[in-house]
């Protein structure tokens, strides 16, 4: 039986189901402290480190604490949207333009789509899920519904503070909502809304950007979950 006054136009349902996300996130997210934040639960982890010592190759940030970041590639999670965008018409060159790798990369997943190897990304901390949604979110709002200018990757100052990296992180997501809130049927049809620079966004109805932006968001949130769990767990076993 539908709510009464519940609205089911696409918009709403995005928004709907972003507002429980952040909800959940929220409630998940009270009372996370600075060790936590930074805790490398196993060997080589990818987290937020002094410039100075940073451990990646291509770690990012405009001030003294950066973002561990490795060499470019396609996660296997990525290879059934690449054979998407293939079968869509988009170029090989294209695809490997937007995720800055080579043409011969491209060509290797798209001639075995349904049998990924697994992934070797490092296990990351909270302090990298949460500040790679920060740079995510800060650059996608810059490049639809601001100046279309700044890098993305030098927008936010990261921060090992966790309360100072949330409260950022939630005003951040207060302005995205008003803006996301406001956008009309037509602009939600609109190729190339987004500028994003990175990834397929320029090539696609702003729809589908926002649905990827909900993903986004929803499944690093649950990894910070998890990532919760664990330290509680690690600090409550006996020996």
């Amino acid at each position: 039986m539908e709510s009464e006054g519940a609205r089911t136009d696409r918009l709403s349902l995005l928004l709907d189901q972003f507002d429980k996300a952040r909800e959940m996130a929220e409630v998940r997210l009270t009372g996370l402290g600075d060790e936590e934040f930074l805790w490398e639960p196993v060997p080589g982890c990818w987290s937020l480190r002094r410039r100075a010592e940073a451990a990646t190759p291509r770690a990012f940030g405009p001030g003294e604490w950066v973002l561990d970041q490795g060499a470019p590639d396609i996660p296997a999670s990525e290879y059934a949207e690449v054979a998407r965008q293939a079968a869509g018409g988009m170029s090989v060159a294209k695809i490997a333009d937007d995720w800055s790798v080579s043409v011969e990369r491209v060509e290797e997943i798209l001639a075995h789509p349904d049998a990924p190897e697994p992934d070797e990304t490092p296990v990351t901390t909270i302090a990298w899920r949460l500040s790679h949604l920060h740079f995510h979110f800060q650059g996608g709002w810059e490049w639809t519904f601001g100046g279309r200018s700044q890098e993305p990757k030098l927008m936010v100052d990261f921060t090992p503070s966790a309360a100072l990296a949330l409260e950022r992180f939630w005003a951040l997501i207060d302005r995205w909502r008003d803006s996301v809130g406001a956008l009309t049927e037509e602009q939600l049809d609109t190729v190339g809304l987004s500028q994003y620079p990175y990834g397929s966004d320029p090539d696609e109805p702003y729809i589908g950007v926002l649905s990827g932006a909900n993903l986004e968001f929803i499944h690093h949130m649950a990894e910070i979950a998890l990532l919760r769990d664990l330290w509680r767990a690690r600090s409550t076993t006996p020996g």
